[in-house]
């Protein structure tokens, strides 16, 4: 994708990518298991993949059944050693993203990108309101970003605000968390997770950083925290 003329429907291509990301590390439902079973899943993301000029998703084998989705996935992510999940979907869960804050404070600096963009309905709606610091939560509100700047690219008014928002959230959560869980991921025993999932696992981290620069070309780097201390209220800076 060139960095200094996204088109709107490279940004469609993008929020797609977030958006069939949470679909897919969300817990299985039965639509998600056939869609990735008939390649569906695959075609789309190598499609939306194609447009901003990445490599295809490659043919992977899909878990046997539902069942056995549902199985690799909770071994993996919600299940394991005394009760606690084996590789967290929940940034707070890793020490080192937390960076000295405590969990409560880590979350409320979350919650502070989805309450200016008013993503409080969407996440009730999807049974993560609790938890905004779920991966799936985090990607899905990067979906709705990439569609408010679709929006605006549309109407030929200045994108500007969704786009430092979404450089802001990759730099700060979305693009620690992903690496962090790829680490973790690396480090711990195959349980069995469906290979799709496994591959997304792999390759989210690199993809989104890449978006991270792509968006600090057009809109320049994410301040620091002592610049965004120093200017007042951050929130200001997505307006």
């Amino acid at each position: 994708m060139h960095t200094q003329s996204v088109t709107t429907e490279q940004v469609l291509a993008r929020g797609s990518v977030f958006r069939l990301a949470a679909a897919m590390l969300d817990y299985p439902l039965a639509e998600t298991w056939q869609a990735l079973q008939e390649g569906r899943m695959a075609q789309a993301l190598s499609q939306a993949m194609a447009v901003q000029g990445e490599a295809a998703w490659p043919a992977l084998p899909a878990s046997s059944d539902l069942k056995a989705l549902e199985v690799g996935y909770m071994a993996t992510f919600v299940q394991g050693r005394r009760g606690r999940p084996q590789v967290p979907l929940v940034a707070s869960a890793y020490e080192e993203l937390l960076a000295g804050d405590t969990p409560g404070r880590y979350l409320l600096n979350v919650q502070a990108f989805y309450r200016h963009f008013g993503l409080k309905a969407a996440t009730e709606d999807e049974g993560h309101v609790d938890e905004p610091d779920h991966l799936v939560t985090m990607l899905e509100f990067c979906a709705l970003l990439c569609h408010l700047e679709q929006q605006e690219l549309e109407s030929g008014r200045d994108a500007g605000s969704p786009r430092r928002a979404l450089r802001d959230f990759l730099t700060r959560y979305l693009v620690p968390m992903a690496t962090s869980l790829r680490e973790r991921f690396n480090r711990e025993a195959d349980q069995g997770l469906d290979a799709n999932l496994a591959c997304l696992v792999q390759r989210l981290p690199d993809w989104a950083d890449r978006q991270r620069e792509i968006l600090e070309h057009q809109v320049g780097p994410c301040p620091q925290a002592g610049q965004r201390a120093a200017a007042g209220d951050a929130e200001g800076m997505w307006d």
